[in-house]
């Protein structure tokens, strides 16, 4: 396996819908083992395959432990196993409940922005396995899944934040 080069903020595929995973072939392994492989290569927790250039519905996580706790260092999301491969993820539910927090992306290099997104969230996805899951998740979990989705939706981090901080951004962008 290798690392795979990350598209960046431009790149059309990035505004791309995923193609849903109709079955998951020794090729989808090999991709998502090099998508895990660039994100950790990346330093990232989170990675779509249109970030990659690809255009199935795919999407990896890696998680660090110390950002699964809430404000008593308890985890939220205990049980839950990193990396994680979640094949046509789908959110069927979202809290009431939000919180806004500062978010980077590996498609756009030097770029945060204060983003809100519902606190948890109850989704479907296919495993490696192919089984079918349904989960909850919380908190930073909650929001990485999230930021993922949308990017296999062809929504972008930047899409979410406020029309204020998107022109103060403008130059940087451009870059």
């Amino acid at each position: 396996m290798k690392a795979l080069p990350i598209h960046l903020y431009g790149d059309p595929v990035l505004r791309e819908e995923s193609q849903p995973v109709e079955k998951i072939t020794p090729q989808l392994r090999e991709l998502v083992q090099s998508m895990i492989e660039t994100m950790h290569a990346e330093r990232g927790i989170g990675l779509a395959a249109q970030q990659v250039g690809r255009t199935e519905s795919v999407c990896v996580i890696d998680l660090p432990a110390e950002h699964d706790l809430d404000d008593d260092g308890e985890r939220l999301n205990p049980g839950v196993e990193m990396p994680m491969v979640l094949f046509n993820p789908e959110i069927v539910e979202v809290s009431k409940k939000t919180t806004g927090l500062e978010e980077g992306c590996l498609s756009f290099p030097d770029i945060n922005g204060r983003i809100d997104r519902p606190w948890s969230i109850k989704l479907r996805y296919l495993n490696l396995e192919g089984e079918p899951i349904e989960m909850e998740a919380h908190g930073m979990l909650a929001r990485v899944m999230q930021h993922e989705i949308d990017h296999l939706n062809g929504v972008l981090f930047i899409d979410r934040m406020s029309h204020v901080k998107r022109l103060a951004l403008k130059g940087k962008l451009k870059r």
